[in-house]
């Protein structure tokens, strides 16, 4: 090999080092970091937590293998990040923030009859809705009092009660 291809290929045998090192004390960083907040940070995971959760990766991911970015950058970066999650967190608790943060669930079916507008408006098609319900195992969308798709994700159901003799 040529010393263009090693440099290609190899370069600077120190910089990988120096970013398995940056990293490994980044991760150390986010574990702690992740520690010291509160458990819902990775249990229920809001959109504005998997915001912090990619923010978190992209900051250790380049603070790694930056040349110009030192380990103290990326950990300061890193905790600015999560203690605006945390102020985030706890603002929560303020109508108007929450309003932002934590928008309402959308309602998919009511009283068995699919609303279709609301199906649009969260980019769901009536296929996509009848993967959901048999997903859940949930009976005909007529035997269906509420089904409610959750700002995380999940699909909410209320039966309609029965009526058995």
């Amino acid at each position: 090999m040529t010393p263009d291809w090693y440099d290609t290929l190899v370069g600077d045998w120190h910089r990988p080092l120096h970013a398995v090192v940056k990293v490994v004390l980044l991760f150390l960083t986010a574990v702690v970091a992740f520690r010291l907040t509160q458990r819902r940070t990775l249990a229920q995971l809001a959109p504005f937590d998997w915001v912090a959760a990619v923010a978190v990766g992209a900051i250790i991911g380049r603070t790694a293998t930056a040349t110009d970015a030192s380990f103290l950058t990326g950990a300061a970066a890193l905790v600015a990040l999560l203690v605006a999650h945390g102020v985030v967190t706890r603002l929560r608790f303020l109508p108007g923030v929450a309003r932002i943060t934590d928008p309402p669930g959308t309602v998919l079916v009511r009283d068995g009859a699919v609303v279709a507008r609301n199906l649009r408006r969260s980019g769901i098609t009536d296929a996509d809705l009848e993967v959901l319900l048999r997903e859940r195992g949930a009976p005909p969308v007529t035997d269906i009092e509420l089904a409610v798709l959750e700002p995380r994700g999940a699909v909410t159901l209320v039966l309609a009660p029965r009526n058995d003799p």
